[in-house]
């Protein structure tokens, strides 16, 4: 099998409320615009030259690439928040990193910026631009925040 080299990513979050973990889980993915993709879950690489474009459309069922984190919560008022952030490298790949947790979205997207941070100077990369998508959700009865990054072939 030949596997294509992305050329565009997408980054989403979104955030949901339902009876199960899962059915919240559905409903954030909904919230989130990808609840129709089969998700391959892949590591944190951003290929070189790859592109940040905004959500498309696909076509529902297709398998889709993705690093993607989620959180659930069961605690009426708990604040559960999730991110994803893209190191872009200067003429170089970059790295995803994803990060949830009990606690607001800013914090998230701060923890995921370094993280971000701390491992594109791990490999020695120089970081262009991170690109960040962070969603905060306060429960209700069963909630979930999902963050993902989606790797378009073209």
């Amino acid at each position: 099998m030949m596997w294509t080299l992305p050329r565009a990513v997408t980054a989403v979050a979104g955030a949901g409320e339902g009876g199960t973990d899962l059915n919240a889980f559905d409903h954030a993915l909904m919230d989130a615009g990808i609840a129709d993709l089969n998700f391959l879950r892949v590591t944190s690489i951003c290929p070189e030259g790859a592109r940040v474009v905004p959500m498309r459309p696909y076509t529902p069922g297709i398998l889709m690439p993705a690093v993607y984190t989620r959180i659930n919560g069961h605690m009426p008022g708990e604040r559960i928040a999730a991110a994803v952030g893209i190191g872009i490298g200067v003429g170089s790949f970059g790295v995803i990193m994803e990060y949830a947790h009990t606690g607001s979205a800013e914090n998230a997207e701060q923890i995921v910026r370094r993280m971000v941070e701390e491992a594109m100077t791990t490999r020695g990369l120089k970081t262009a631009e991170i690109v960040v998508a962070a969603r905060e959700h306060v429960v209700r009865r069963t909630g979930c925040v999902v963050a993902a990054v989606l790797f378009w072939p073209e």
